[in-house]
């Protein structure tokens, strides 16, 4: 096993296993080497714990294989990633455009796109009434003649705050300006 892919889970069983396998630290004690042995379970004779001991050993050597060949098969599925110029970006991207296809495809989107569409035409409609509305009300209410008589005070109010200045720049609207000659220059 190289270092790279060795493991360093410190809750693996094989946390004090060195590179070849072997362990590390030699100087580290065995799980209940410490003294007195682990007391057995009730119930559990000496020749019946060894064997689950030797079965533990299996399951966990064959954990590690299992890994061994997870982590090579891994490495070997980038190297062919990377020979296809697949990267991971890309492998994004394409989930991504997988997800939005398979989300547009699903019947609940289609529902709710539909709810959606009939939602914004029922609003169109009721907003081009409300706007019809109120255009036929403002111009009912031009017409009206409280309205005329409001029209009538507020042009009276500016004839007198303005005055005859007013009616001075409508004559002059309507009269022809002189062009400008070297007695009357623009400025």
């Amino acid at each position: 096993m190289d270092p790279a892919s060795q493991d360093i889970n410190l809750n693996s069983p094989n946390k004090a296993l060195g590179v070849d396998g072997e362990a590390g630290l030699s100087d580290m004690p065995a799980e209940g080497a410490m003294g007195s042995p682990n007391p057995l379970p009730p119930g559990l004779t000496e020749e019946e714990a060894e064997d689950l001991r030797t079965e533990l050993a299996k399951v966990e050597e064959e954990i590690t294989t299992l890994r061994q060949v997870l982590s090579a098969k891994e490495r070997h599925s980038t190297e062919l990633k990377r020979k296809l110029g697949l990267s991971p970006l890309n492998e994004l991207k394409q989930n991504i455009n997988k997800t939005l296809l398979d989300v547009q495809t699903s019947n609940a989107y289609k529902k709710t796109q539909e709810t959606l569409s009939q939602a914004g035409q029922k609003t169109t409609a009721a907003l081009s009434t409300m706007g019809t509305a109120i255009r036929r009300g403002l111009g009912d209410m031009r017409n009206s003649a409280t309205f005329k008589s409001f029209e009538d005070k507020v042009g009276n109010l500016k004839y007198k705050v303005v005055g005859a200045k007013d009616n001075a720049e409508a004559t002059s609207e309507t009269t022809p300006t002189p062009t400008p000659t070297q007695e009357n220059p623009p400025f």
